[in-house]
């Protein structure tokens, strides 16, 4: 039996605590600020105008999104592999979903709002390294902020030590790709795709 109502699920689940409606703001203060500034890492959730969904994650040194004077957020983009599916998706639909993550932070923060695809100068001045100036930056008009509860991370134990996965225990990314598409690649190490990433790094 599936729950096809929102009736029905709020009968099954009851409703949320006043602290958690409570918590999610219409901008960002300092508290989310700061987590922004720490985050090395955030995943990019987006939809086209059928609702097919893409996350996409994306990283970069701590502070590598960009935060205006308005309270906007400017996330540049990266060398990729061109598929362009989170950019297809926001140039159809303007919206996104992001989450921000620190290493060895058990909480959260979510932010969700409507985001354009900028070439602004004044954007990807703000955006430029010494290592390079993106090509657009996806600057996204925050709606909704808040932060999410430390349960997921606990159950998971994603930080801690004991929980690390060998990386031997799956084949080599190429070699479980060269298997779904057909595609033959030469087998590669973990050592040789890191250098054949890091120009792009």
């Amino acid at each position: 039996m599936n729950v096809e109502s929102i009736a029905a699920l709020r009968a099954l689940y009851g409703t949320p605590q006043a602290r958690a409606v409570r918590k999610q703001i219409a901008a960002l203060d300092v508290h989310c600020r700061k987590f922004i500034e720490l985050s090395p890492f955030v995943i990019l959730a987006t939809c086209d105008s059928a609702y097919n969904m893409d996350s996409s994650p994306r990283g970069g040194a701590p502070g590598f999104i960009k935060i205006t004077a308005t309270g906007e957020l400017l996330i540049p983009d990266a060398p990729g592999n061109n598929r362009l599916d989170s950019f297809e998706n926001i140039v159809s639909t303007g919206k996104v979903g992001l989450l921000f993550l620190i290493p060895g932070f058990d909480e959260t923060l979510r932010v969700n709002g409507t985001a354009v695809l900028s070439q602004s100068t004044e954007d990807i001045a703000a955006c430029t390294t010494e290592r390079r100036a993106p090509r657009l930056v996806v600057r996204v008009s925050v709606e909704a902020a808040y932060l999410h509860c430390a349960k997921a991370f606990m159950r998971s134990k994603l930080w801690e030590p004991s929980a690390v996965i060998p990386r031997t225990t799956l084949p080599t990314a190429g070699k479980m790709i060269s298997d779904q598409t057909g595609i033959i690649a030469a087998p590669e190490t973990r050592e040789a795709m890191a250098k054949r990433y890091e120009p792009d790094l």
